[in-house]
């Protein structure tokens, strides 16, 4: 059996681990190396066995702990062409560490097939990644992006799992404390998505065969994870689907989530 658990997700840091019978991989590294080895112990796995790293993008809380991950490890690293080039610029590769340029063709990581997506975000090179696994399973994890375009709708549909952005509730950011310059780049198209957008996408990837979705990347201070799931929720039941019934929604804490087995 395969397993996802979202090890950090948030404002604060951002971590997601893929494991199968053959190891296992982490999409991002965004907490310290000591806490993504105690998360990843907790999801029942172990640092030995991460074989790569998959960088959505340079921001800090999705790379926090990848240059001492990668030092301490055999793990590769897998990214865009720009991202790669942010991350050498910013001394953040080893010279030992086995660099992965990933562009349209599959990376096989011991029988995990790793493809990415462009997303909209305000950096170059910025990334989405399915996943295939050796069971034929489908696993996607898609945050950081201010819309969601049709390469990403394709990329990521029909996918046994989705791991979405549902980053703020839209009145909560208007009326929060952020200034104004703030406020307009997280609700720019190189922002993040609100809950009333990321519900409007999973409803319509319920329609085509996702039953089971973990809302991520939550702002702390312009969302809660009631709000979240509840748009989520709410635009599904638009369609009859319960949730523990018809499909599995949950929300990722910023840390000590639950292990998901597919």
């Amino acid at each position: 059996m395969s397993r996802i658990c979202p090890l950090f997700s948030g404002s604060t840091g951002n971590s997601t681990y893929i494991g199968t019978q053959n190891g296992g991989i982490l999409v991002d590294a965004g907490a310290s190396f000591k806490g993504l080895c105690s998360a990843l112990e907790r999801a029942g796995g172990e640092y030995g066995e991460i074989k790569a790293i998959a960088v959505t993008h340079e921001h800090i809380d999705h790379i926090k702990g990848l240059k001492t991950f990668l030092n301490k490890t055999d793990a590769s690293l897998i990214a865009s062409k720009k991202t790669l080039e942010t991350l050498i610029s910013a001394d953040k590769v080893l010279a030992k560490t086995k660099v992965i340029e990933i562009g349209d063709s599959s990376v096989d990581i011991n029988g995990i097939l790793i493809n990415r997506f462009a997303t909209s975000h305000d950096c170059e090179g910025s990334s989405g990644y399915y996943l295939t696994l050796p069971d034929g399973k489908k696993v996607s994890v898609c945050t950081d992006l201010g819309v969601v375009t049709d390469e990403v709708r394709t990329s990521i549909s029909k996918s046994d799992v989705i791991l979405m952005e549902s980053n703020h509730d839209i009145d909560m950011l208007k009326k929060g404390p952020y200034p104004p310059h703030l406020k307009m780049r997280i609700m720019s198209d190189m922002g993040h998505i609100s809950n009333n957008t990321c519900a409007s996408e999973i409803k319509e990837f319920f329609k085509i065969g996702t039953m089971r979705f973990i809302l991520g990347h939550l702002s702390q201070n312009n969302n809660t994870p009631v709000l979240a799931r509840s748009a989520s929720e709410s635009a599904l039941m638009d369609l009859g689907a319960v949730n523990g019934k018809d499909y599995i929604l949950s929300v990722a804490s910023p840390k000590d989530n639950g292990v998901i087995v597919i």
